[in-house]
């Protein structure tokens, strides 16, 4: 087999570009005769560099807005925009693609995969996209060691603390250079010391790596630290201040 090159970050965008926009975006589940209207004509841009907190009561539909910005979701109306094109117009393999090069995700739970080391763990993503272990390793090491866990590189997840787990997810969000980053709690889990040491992780990140950030959270210490604050209420967002 051919060994595959490391994949080179695509130049990254003018801080303040627009990266991603929801347009009239609509979820309407269906559950026996009852119809749920979780979302409800929503709009949302997000730029290159910016992060934006949602905030919200549990069931108003921030997990689902994210599954639907990062494409986990197909909406039942509106658009998702990646740069002015629209994320849905694509087949599932397309769709799968750009999940994987343009968006990193990071939720509650860690999701390591306990038989892989960190260093394994966070180059996966490159190893799914095609590269062969070394070239993805070299992706994945300096980004372990940005986050703090140069020393935990064959470290598996029952080996680290929760904070520790939590940062090699941040890192393996980030290791394809996603121009668009979507957190899901990203701190619920964790204690306030390792909470602090990810948030900070987290908006420094945002801020080196130009990334347009969602971070769905109900940690007031990380929603005080974005740029742009928001409540998902009634199925649509509204500014608010922390």
């Amino acid at each position: 087999m051919n060994r595959k090159a490391a994949a080179k970050p695509d130049p990254a965008p003018t801080r303040g570009g627009v990266i991603l926009e929801a347009s009239g975006l609509s979820r309407i589940f269906v559950s026996g005769t009852e119809t749920l209207n979780i979302l409800s004509g929503l709009d949302l841009t997000v730029t290159s560099g910016r992060s934006l907190a949602i905030v919200g009561a549990s069931g108003s539909g921030k997990s689902t807005l994210l599954h639907l910005l990062g494409g986990l979701d197909r909406p039942t109306g509106g658009r998702v925009l990646y740069e002015g094109l629209d994320v849905f117009n694509q087949d599932e393999g397309q769709l799968a693609a750009w999940r994987n090069k343009a968006v990193g995700f990071v939720f509650q739970f860690h999701h390591l995969l306990a038989d892989f080391t960190a260093l394994e763990n966070v180059a996966m993503p490159a190893r799914l996209s095609g590269l062969e272990p070394r070239p993805a390793f070299e992706l994945a090491r300096p980004l372990l060691e940005r986050v703090g866990l140069g020393s935990r590189l064959n470290h598996k997840p029952g080996e680290m603390s929760g904070g520790e787990q939590q940062r090699a997810a941040l890192a393996r969000a980030l290791v394809m250079a996603p121009r668009v980053l979507l957190a899901d709690e990203p701190t619920g889990n964790l204690d306030a010391k390792s909470s602090g040491t990810v948030n900070g992780l987290i908006m420094e990140m945002v801020r080196e790596k130009n990334l347009a950030a969602v971070i769905v959270t109900h940690n007031s210490q990380l929603a005080a630290l974005v740029d742009q604050p928001m409540e998902l209420k009634s199925g649509r967002l509204v500014e608010v201040s922390l």
